[in-house]
């Protein structure tokens, strides 16, 4: 059987182990610095615990770092990570070299429940959810993991459909203990469980990011079924009385679709529902996936959507696609492919 990772575990999860192989709840924190603050990665090279010790922990427990099975490189500099997530499961992980900004796309499940109509993850079905250990391992074993800026949870899967480790994640994330991130580096994002989506604006200082794609009832309903149980008017009503400061930040992603969600109708009424929330809403290019017959609209046409809402006081902005060449690029992340058979 495979042993339990000590990655991945909480401070209190630590001390709890640390007493089950008989240390002082201190040596928690220790193995805590070993596993998040030093480039290391196995038990023995925790010289501040004793050689008695390390062979209890090491008996027990692997480490739980693993190596991406492989990468893909695109024209503009961006990666696509392969990592394994089980027996005959594979998950992908963008990482997106900027000027001044390192960013990666973290994934969170084994393709996705929620069926939303223009996504290769949806499409493939869910698989199941990421540990925390999984998750992180995403953001520390890639090569330029020292170089990262910025986290966004937007790989593969919803994330608040993992609430409980993602939350993991994101603790280990952001406290003292742990990596010690800035939340102002992260942004979480949300097709709009609202529980989850209340429990992680209560206990994370994380950005927000909802994907909106639509401001219409029954349109956004045939994008997203997820429009059924959760409607977006009670999410934006959860999201107007929540008190984001003025560090945090809530933003709005709008997959434009040609013909169907990028007409003045649809800038006068986002502009209505979104009014007095401070926002910004990130339009993105729809790219294209088998068996849908939606269409991105011309550049042209993506602009002038954009300075519709400007001039109608929303901030919006186009979010450059990237990685398109290796299908890293918004929406198009998948292992439907590898699903029960060994990469070649």
């Amino acid at each position: 059987m495979d042993k339990e990772h000590l990655f991945g575990k909480t401070l209190r999860e630590l001390e709890i182990i640390a007493e089950t192989v008989r240390l002082p709840s201190y040596a928690g924190r220790q193995i805590a610095e070993w596993l998040y603050k030093k480039a290391i990665t196995d038990i023995d090279s925790m010289s501040n615990l004793s050689k008695k010790s390390r062979a209890f922990l090491s008996a027990q427990y692997s480490f739980g770092l693993q190596e991406p099975a492989s990468v893909r490189v695109s024209s503009d500099g961006t990666k696509k990570y392969l990592f394994p997530a089980g027996e005959g499961k594979f998950i992908e992980t963008a990482y997106i070299p900027e000027k001044n900004r390192h960013t990666i796309c973290l994934s969170t499940q084994v393709g996705c429940r929620m069926g939303c109509l223009f996504c290769m993850t949806g499409k493939q079905g869910f698989q199941g959810n990421l540990t925390a250990s999984e998750i992180l391992n995403q953001f520390r074993s890639i090569p330029e993991w020292a170089l990262l800026t910025n986290i966004v949870y937007m790989g593969m899967g919803e994330p608040l459909d993992n609430p409980d480790e993602v939350m993991k994640s994101l603790e280990i994330l952001t406290s003292e203990w742990g990596f010690g991130l800035s939340p102002k580096r992260i942004t979480v994002s949300t097709i709009g469980i609202i529980p989850a989506m209340l429990r992680f604006l209560e206990s994370s200082k994380a950005h927000l990011a909802v994907s909106l794609h639509s401001p219409f009832d029954e349109e956004r309903q045939m994008l997203m079924p997820v429009q059924n149980k959760y409607p977006l008017k009670e999410v934006l009503a959860k999201i107007r009385d929540w008190d984001f400061g003025r560090q945090r930040r809530v933003s709005f992603e709008y997959i434009l679709f040609k013909n169907l969600n990028d007409s003045p109708a649809h800038v006068n009424e986002l502009a209505r529902i979104l009014n007095g929330i401070r926002c910004r809403v990130n339009l993105i290019r729809f790219h294209p996936i088998p068996d849908t017959s939606f269409e991105s609209p011309d550049e042209k046409d993506v602009i002038a959507f954009r300075d519709r809402l400007n001039d109608k006081g929303i901030t919006a902005t186009i979010r450059a696609s990237r990685g398109e060449d290796i299908r890293a690029a918004c929406g198009l992340l998948s292992t439907y492919e590898l699903l029960n058979r060994s990469l070649p």
